[in-house]
């Protein structure tokens, strides 16, 4: 792959295994908008820009060169998906699931915007997620202003630490705005430290984030896999229980059960297959038998 300058940002050239709706629809973003004609319009840490692919090639428009190496770790550039692809084939579910998401690399995202993002994501729909990611962002983080129009950062826990529980309500936050406010305070008062969570093994960052206000299992696993690069852990949601009950265990399995199942049998790519698994429960919903 090359990294290339162009008029309006830059080019990833020759870029394997990438595809913008099966990264930006997988379920691991929140700030990614599909703008009806292939391209995909966000903000990753601070920066906004439109993701357009031809071929091969992949531009970011807005993209600036001297952020290549952002990007590069933020799409996960570095890692050769063929070679995981291939490994995780060897079990024929994965094969088939494989060919429904073929282009999935998981985002190496910004800890507290992701943690504050799957707080929000507790028992809610994806485009209240949004709704509610973008409304915090409107309100507290920074206008940036992309291809004629007005896009907010992500606030850092000191910015979001003037929220309020009544004005995060009204942002679609819900039943969870509560556990924003203390899970920000404790991380801007130095109680938690993501960077320390970050440096530990996955059980015992797995077991640092549940500790936090609004964080279950379910939510510490996608912390940790989509901001933390911990790929052996197994977030396990509504889709990926009934994928898993569907083809591995029986229907009446726990959720710890299917967790300690995929980490176990997946092992350091239990991530990656369970990005696979989640497009492809999606993809058969109302077939194969899966109950909606």
């Amino acid at each position: 792959m090359e990294i290339l300058e162009y008029s309006e940002g830059i080019i990833l050239k020759d870029v394997k295994d990438f595809e913008l709706k099966h990264i930006f629809d997988c379920g691991q973003c929140f700030r990614w908008n599909d703008d009806r004609d292939g391209s995909y319009t966000g903000v990753a840490s601070g920066r906004a820009v439109r993701f357009i692919k031809d071929g091969s090639d992949v531009y970011i428009k807005g993209g600036k060169i001297h952020d290549k190496d952002f990007w590069i770790h933020y799409l996960d550039l570095n890692r050769d998906y063929g070679k995981i692809k291939d490994e995780l084939s060897k079990d024929e579910t994965l094969k088939e699931a494989i060919k429904h998401g073929e282009g999935i690399r998981i985002l190496n995202q910004e800890p507290f915007e992701t943690l504050i993002s799957f707080i929000i994501s507790a028992n809610n729909r994806i485009p209240m997620i949004k709704r509610a990611v973008e409304n915090i962002s409107r309100n507290f983080g920074e206008k940036i202003i992309f291809e004629g129009r007005e896009y907010y950062s992500f606030p850092d826990p000191e910015r979001l630490s003037y929220a309020t529980v009544e004005k995060l309500e009204e942002c679609g936050c819900g039943f969870r705005a509560p556990y924003i406010v203390e899970t920000t305070r404790e991380i801007l008062e130095g109680r938690a430290d993501l960077e320390h969570i970050k440096s530990l093994d996955t059980d015992n960052a797995h077991r640092e984030l549940i500790k936090l206000k609004g964080i279950g299992p379910k939510v510490a696993d996608c912390i940790l896999l989509f901001s933390m690069g911990k790929h052996d852990a197994f977030p396990v949601d509504v889709w990926v229980k009934r994928v898993m009950q569907h083809f591995y265990l029986a229907p009446d399995v726990s959720l710890k059960k299917i967790r300690d199942f995929g980490r176990e049998k997946f092992g350091k790519n239990a991530g990656f297959a369970q990005q696979y698994l989640f497009y492809y429960a999606r993809d058969l919903k109302g077939k194969e038998g899966l109950k909606n």
